[in-house]
């Protein structure tokens, strides 16, 4: 690789010092710095996860890999720690790495004007009511079968990649990143029998937004990996499926999941 596009978090490298750190490094290594991603072969993504979720959305349809640099705290997707930067980058340069498709979602939701609204999501998309403490209703159909409804604070519908996420502060299921499933984790459900719940890649899920026990409309959120939000009310719906899309996920580390994830949890 030759010619790399950088995204920064500026909250984190303020006075962009190591952002221009690696732009120094890969000039005088023979590397180039695209002004736009499709130009270039490689995303260097400076920040965190959530810097990097955000990237892979925006990005979505450029078919490009990125390279996560952890600048931040705790990360599963950003691999490489700052004090390693320049050995990842002489690895990119001389073609040194391996590569990770993961799976995302595509959200497409359905007002009661006719509207539709399509976003992506590499980790998780959440369904919640708009005030910090509200019960919501809502139905869930699998393939056009109604497998329950629900009275509960929210719904978690994760990627493999976002089972370290939300889903696992939720009590879901830890899933390897390269697997491919839907995960479904529901939010402080009022029953005894509320359990996560795995599906095929392949499955279609229908949300739709109910009234509540007064029969009042309820004002709900779609969350896509903690950043884009899109408004529901009462007798909208969101349809959730496996995306065409993949994120591209370059890995340098030959340290399997489960031990990344026992020396993150233990930190």
């Amino acid at each position: 690789m030759k010619s790399f596009h950088i995204i920064t978090n500026q909250t984190k490298d303020p006075e962009n010092v190591i952002t221009d750190h690696v732009k120094q490094y890969l000039a005088s290594s023979g590397g180039h710095i695209a002004d736009h991603p499709e130009q270039a072969e490689c995303v260097l993504v400076l920040g965190g996860d959530g810097t990097l979720l955000r990237a892979a959305t925006d990005l979505v349809h450029c078919n490009i890999p990125f390279l996560g640099i952890n600048i931040g705290g705790l990360g599963f997707l950003a691999e490489v720690d700052k004090v390693h930067i320049d050995q990842a980058l002489d690895r990119l340069i001389a073609n040194d790495f391996a590569l990770e498709n993961r799976m995302m979602l595509l959200g497409t939701v359905n007002d009661k004007t006719g509207s539709r609204y399509v976003e992506h999501a590499l980790n998780d998309i959440v369904i919640v009511g708009t005030s910090p403490i509200q019960l919501i209703y809502f139905s869930l159909t699998v393939n056009g079968l109604l497998l329950n409804r629900y009275v509960a604070d929210g719904m978690i519908i994760s990627t493999p990649t976002g089972s370290t996420g939300y889903n696992l502060s939720a009590g879901g299921p830890i899933i390897e990143p390269r697997a491919e499933m839907i995960l479904l984790t529901p939010l402080c459900h009022h029953s005894l029998r509320s359990r996560s719940i795995v599906l095929s890649p392949e499955d279609e899920i229908t949300i739709t937004v109910d009234t509540d026990k007064y029969d009042r409309i309820q004002q709900l959120t779609a969350v896509f990996d903690g950043n884009r939000r899109i408004h529901l009310a009462s007798g909208d719906t969101i349809e959730i499926t496996r995306s065409e899309k993949a994120t591209s996920i370059i890995k340098l580390s030959s340290t399997n999941f489960f031990e990344i994830l026992q020396r993150k949890m233990a930190d």
